[in-house]
């Protein structure tokens, strides 16, 4: 087999026909600035064709059901293995994926429990046994060896009733002595009980000496006992207590029945073992008073929010306070809570009511229906998309009060292994349950059996535990992950797979994660290599980088600029040579920008007092206003819980009376007074379909139209700016609808998009095409790259400013009609940047960014704090997670969480100016931040104090 893969003439996108040869069976980097073609070498190309030829070897009618891929842009390939790709995208989206069914681990645990759990009473906490005829015989005869026994069956446990029913039917059935609230009486005599008092009834089977030879005859008495019982037998020996055995899994303190134990019954997605109350979603979804209620507002000023325009149930709720004499004028939240309770879920009595609706008079008899209960029989009668999108915003999700989250029926929740519960172990973070499980002890009986699976599941934990993510939980929902976390448990569960011959493609494996974790992750990397694999790294950390075998450098330039190999070879070779990565590799250079004047120092404090959701542990946290801060700490430490749920939210709800998110868990935000506007940045996408695009999201579109409809030629024509979409008929082309192509079922072969014959891909008809500005299309247009738009408008000050900014913010290669869909994280959450600040708020404006450089060469990082920092010095607040080192460096300061992750985390561990921090002992940030700043004290760091 070839110890290369060989890539020949490679044109995707904007790859310039490059041949590029990859040692296999290695750790291979591609690295680059952004928009250079790493992703499309990487992805588009080699896993693309990789993928292909796989499908293309199985059946035409597996291929119906798989899908069929096209073939990249590329003359040839050779040395390609089977592909698999593991990129920044979640695992799931279905409430019902846990980290532990994605990992196949739960099924492990559920196999376990169910094979060697001890089954509890969930009422009172006793175990239940089960034992058989032949256990109870020899228990018997082992433990009464030579002693009198008397076997009794119990028929009745402590219920009121005079039971003359069960002493006809012992007595039927041939008995002759029954025991009553412990005294033995003869069937023969008439016996009388007190209806009103509780009694206990058995019946005596027999009274033996518990004697080998006569085990004929205790079996049979066992026998019959159960058999009267329905599965319990009571031993009574002089002298020691009373033991009751039985057959099924019954409590025998207060007789709760429990299913029998299998995997079965700890699956949430079967009926056998989901909790009755949530269906095993392990929450509920209901309208809360929070979400649909301003309480600053008085019910008269629109306080109920979806009855802000339903005039007829505002006047049946005003006729009810006129009868009941309220005051609805006054702010919702100093009515009475009695008065809150009746207006959200009606009140009880039946009244006769008159109210005035459209100036007439109208008799109303009957019951007040509450805010809370018209939303949910509206939810559940409509059949209306609108009208549920509409209602989806009044409703909260909170955890299932009977499973507490669990998702499981209380009885799999009470069979335990050891000390712990299946939902126990599933609520721990991950590392800690692979501790636990190496202290279980098991029974002689079944650790045989159920070994190898303790095996398994300790083998899967501790690869979660190497790839950084230790601290989630495995019952942590799939859909909450970030795109880091769920790369890595991908990377997790491959490990475990053990395949070899296979080409591994990864896109930043180490985005989210801390420096500290990277050295592990790299180590799961290299134990992937050495099971006989390739491993194709999309990357810009420098640590994996100086790890790899092999190094691959895409540039000189983004967009057309780039596309091209600059250099290739070993770490060591490339620290000799002249590209942009040469000196990062060598740690002469960084991505870091200091703020021009020095370090900032606040203008002002932003508090929150006594967060609490999640993880975090009731702290109080000051962010200092007008620098750029940074908010650091180790994964899962809360960092995006405080930023996103706590203060985004928080800050929100006190800032926009329209806004209905629920704040994470938190006593008060102080300070805010300071602030005009807040501003989230997250990676989402800036559209979900191919008709979104750089120009849309950003305004730049709608000027531009305007421009092309002010044209003379336009006007003679009548064109408006409608003319110049793609969107809307009258303008775009229909033979394609404005996508520019068409799609040709090519049925167990792959779909082919053909261009579009009328258009030629340009989306327009010919009639909008015939308007130019500066002898250019609006077609024309779209396609210019940001640069190029920049320099063609440079005399439209209102255009020109916005293209100016992305280009800026190091978004010169796209192009303004590029799909939204195309753009990663990093490209979508700049773009977001750079529309902000196009706004102009004229300061106090605090903005929050989550991890923006994601996909960013340390030269785009340093364009990234430029405009950072240009955003502070305008009068604004930036406060950003971030685990690169470059932009801790950077910063004016620093908030750093942790210590650990997940249960060992949500502690304040240290806040400060960068160089304050240097010193703090018990901050994995500080140790790494110190080992930065010494590298580079030679320079950039010279004058810092």
């Amino acid at each position: 087999m070839s110890q290369v893969i060989e890539v020949r003439g490679a044109r995707e996108h904007n790859l310039k026909n490059i041949d590029v040869v990859l040692p296999r069976n290695r750790l291979v980097v591609v690295t680059g600035p952004s928009g250079s073609g790493k992703s499309t070498l990487a992805f588009d190309t080699i896993y693309a064709e990789g993928q292909r030829r796989y499908v293309q070897s199985l059946s035409a009618y597996a291929r119906q059901f798989l899908g069929v891929l096209n073939r990249p842009a590329v003359d040839d390939i050779s040395g390609l293995s089977p592909a698999i790709s593991i990129e920044q995208k979640g695992v799931s989206h279905n409430p019902r994926s846990t980290v532990g069914t994605v990992t196949e681990i739960y099924d492990y645990l559920r196999l376990l429990f169910g094979r060697a759990g001890t089954p509890y009473c969930p009422d009172c906490g006793c175990p239940v046994e089960r034992h058989s005829l032949d256990e109870i015989v020899e228990h018997v005869l082992h433990s009464f060896e030579g002693e009198r026994v008397e076997i009794l069956a119990p028929l009745v446990k402590g219920k009121k009733g005079e039971h003359r029913n069960v002493f006809l039917r012992v007595r039927q059935k041939g008995y002759m002595r029954i025991r009553v609230d412990g005294t033995v009486l003869w069937l023969e005599e008439e016996i009388s009980l007190d209806k009103n008092r509780r009694h206990s009834i058995e019946v005596v089977v027999d009274r033996l000496k518990a004697e080998k030879d006569r085990r004929d005859r205790l079996g049979e008495a066992v026998e019959a006992a159960l058999s009267l019982s329905g599965g319990e037998v009571l031993l009574v020996i002089p002298g020691r207590a009373e033991e009751l055995l039985t057959e099924k899994d019954v409590c025998t303190r207060c007789g709760f029945s429990l299913p029998e134990v299998e995997p079965r019954l700890f699956s949430f997605n079967a009926p056998q073992g989901a909790c009755p109350d949530c269906s095993g979603l392990g929450s509920h979804e209901h309208f809360d008073e929070e979400m649909a209620v301003d309480p600053d507002r008085s019910v008269v000023d629109g306080a109920l929010l979806p009855w802000k325009k339903n005039h007829y149930m505002l006047n049946r709720l005003t006729a009810l306070a006129t009868n009941q004499g309220w005051d609805l004028s006054r702010p919702y939240r100093s009515l009475p809570q009695a008065v809150r309770e009746a207006i959200l879920h009606g009140h009880p009595e039946k009244l006769d009511l008159t109210y005035r609706e459209r100036g007439e008079e109208f008799p109303y008899r009957g019951r007040y229906e509450g805010l809370l209960v018209w939303l949910e029989r509206r939810w559940s009668e409509t059949e209306s998309e609108t009208v549920k999108e509409e209602l989806a915003g009044f409703r909260a999700e909170d955890l299932c009060s009977a499973c507490r989250g669990l998702r499981l029926r209380k009885e799999a929740l009470a069979v335990r292994l050891g000390d712990y519960g299946i939902g126990d172990i599933v609520s721990m973070p991950v590392s800690e349950v692979l501790s636990v499980l190496r202290k279980i002890s098991l029974a002689p009986a079944v650790a045989p059996v159920v070994a190898p699976v303790v095996e398994e599941v300790a083998k899967r934990l501790s690869f979660l535990v190497d790839v950084g993510v230790g601290y989630l939980t495995l019952h942590r929902r799939a859909d909450t992950l970030s795109g880091g976390e769920s790369q890595r448990i991908r990377l997790a569960t491959q490990i475990g797979s053990k395949l070899s011959g296979v080409l591994y493609v990864l896109d930043e494996p180490t985005v989210g994660l801390h420096p500290r974790d990277t050295g592990r992750l790299l180590k799961t990397l290299l134990a992937i290599r050495d099971l006989g694999n390739t491993v194709l790294v999309v990357e810009h950390d420098r640590d994996t980088m100086i790890a790899a075998d092999y190094i691959v450098e895409m540039g000189p330039g983004a967009g057309e600029r780039g596309g091209f190999v600059v250099a290739a070879g070993t770490a060591q070779s490339l620290a000799r040579g002249e590209s942009l990565t040469a000196p990062y590799i060598k740690g002469e250079t960084s991505g870091v920008v200091l703020p021009g004047g020095g370090r900032r120092r606040p203008q002002g404090w932003l508090t929150v007092r006594g967060a609490a959701e999640h993880n975090l542990s009731d702290i109080d946290v000051a962010f200092p206003l007008g620098t750029l801060t940074v908010l650091s700490g180790v994964s899962g430490s809360g960092k995006s819980t405080l930023l996103y749920d706590v203060l985004y939210k928080g800050l929100r709800r006190r800032m926009d009376r329209n806004f209905r998110g629920r704040a994470g868990r938190h006593r008060d935000i102080e300070g805010l007074e300071e602030l005009k506007n807040v501003v989230l940045v997250d990676q989402s996408p800036i559209g979900r379909t191919p008709r979104s695009n750089p120009a849309t999201y950003t305004g730049l579109f709608t000027p531009i139209r305007e421009l092309f409809a002010q044209l003379p030629e336009a006007k003679i024509r009548g064109y408006g700016p409608g003319r110049f979409s793609f969107n809307v008929r009258g303008g775009r082309c229909e033979a394609c609808g404005g996508d520019g192509v068409t799609r040709v079922s090519m049925l167990f072969m792959a779909d082919v998009f053909v261009t579009c014959d009328v258009c030629g891909g340009r989306r327009f008809n010919r009639e909008t095409l015939d308007i130019r500005y500066r002898g250019k299309t609006i077609a024309d247009v779209l396609d210019m790259t940001v640069e190029e738009a920049a320099l063609f408008f440079r005399d439209h000050r209102r255009i020109a400013h916005r293209l100016d900014v992305l280009a800026e913010a190091g978004l010169g290669y796209i192009r303004l009609g590029q799909s939204a869909t195309t753009l990663s994280g990093g490209e979508a959450q700049r773009v977001k940047l750079a529309t902000e600040l196009g706004k102009r708020f004229n300061g106090q404006t605090l903005y929050l960014l989550d991890e923006p450089t994601t996909g960013l060469h340390y030269t785009d990082v340093a364009k990234l704090l430029r405009l950072l920092h240009r955003l502070v010095d305008q009068g604004n607040s930036v406060i950003l997670i971030e685990h690169n080192l470059d932009v801790l460096a950077s910063s004016d300061y620093i908030i750093d969480l942790g210590p650990e992750g997940g249960q060992g985390g949500g502690h304040l561990v240290a806040a400060g100016e960068p160089q304050s921090l240097l010193d703090v002992r018990g901050s994995f940030t500080a140790q790494h931040l110190r080992a930065f700043m010494e590298e580079q004290k030679g320079g950039l760091f010279a004058h810092v104090g």
